[in-house]
């Protein structure tokens, strides 16, 4: 087993949400900020920022964490060629992160005294669709019970009127409002993939053995591509009817 990760910078720009942290030791600094079409050109600085707040420099950290996704398209071609810049500048490793598990992990942070154990995440996908899992906290680490799913706001209410969730957070909850079919599910619309919240998972992954290189800095895409025909969408749909989300054990 690795030594406990101790020194670890992660970025997530997956949403229109930038957000930044760097452990170092039992300290964190964190920068949060608008991003979408401005990550891009915001997020070297401000991880530069964060590294001269600490008096640290890239080498002297053990990984570079970022958020994998599902996600924007642009977004998460930032952040991995981002990571993938710097770790190999810095001759470290990387630690790819669920998106989806960053944001249920910022779900159990707001929780009360942190106990959520299990949670839909549910983050807008736009063209009137959903990024979707499962999530579920046991031995002190998150899994996902159901993989990262697009799908539509119908599609997520059927299979919730045979599983109703106990706790839903994320950013489909503001863009789609009474169309989700949350029943007396605890709601947490303002829950993100923040760095800060992708620190433990960063660590859990590490101590799995889970850092690669960085030529691994890959996204997790749900979509082929950016845009579609209206054709195309309606096939889509009409196949993802048919397919329920994968459940692991």
């Amino acid at each position: 087993m690795p030594a406990p990760l101790t020194a670890c910078l992660a970025f997530d720009t997956a949403t229109e949400h930038l957000s930044i942290a760097l452990l170092l030791g039992d300290r964190v600094w964190s920068h949060e900020a608008a991003g979408g079409a401005l990550a891009s050109s915001t997020l070297i600085p401000g991880v530069m920022d964060l590294l001269a707040q600490a008096g640290i420099g890239l080498r002297d950290l053990d990984a570079i964490a970022f958020g994998r996704g599902p996600g924007a398209f642009t977004g998460l071609r930032t952040a991995c060629s981002v990571a993938q810049g710097l770790a190999l500048g810095a001759d470290k490793p990387v630690l790819p992160i669920d998106t989806l598990l960053a944001v249920a992990e910022d779900a159990r942070s707001m929780s009360c005294a942190g106990v959520l154990d299990e949670v839909w995440v549910a983050m807008d996908a736009r063209m009137d669709e959903i990024y979707a899992a499962h999530a579920v906290f046991e031995a002190g680490a998150w899994r996902l019970a159901t993989a990262p799913w697009l799908c539509t706001p119908q599609q997520l209410n059927e299979f919730w009127r045979v599983r109703a969730p106990h706790a839903v957070a994320g950013t489909a909850l503001a863009a789609f409002g009474d169309r989700l079919a949350c029943g007396d599910a605890l709601q947490l619309p303002q829950a993100l993939p923040r760095a800060r919240a992708m620190l433990p998972l960063a660590a859990a992954l590490w101590a799995q053995g889970g850092a690669v290189d960085a030529a691994q800095a890959l996204p997790l895409y749900l979509r082929d591509k950016v845009a579609q025909t209206m054709a195309e969408r309606s096939a889509a749909k009409a196949l993802a009817a048919t397919v329920a989300p994968a459940v692991s054990p």
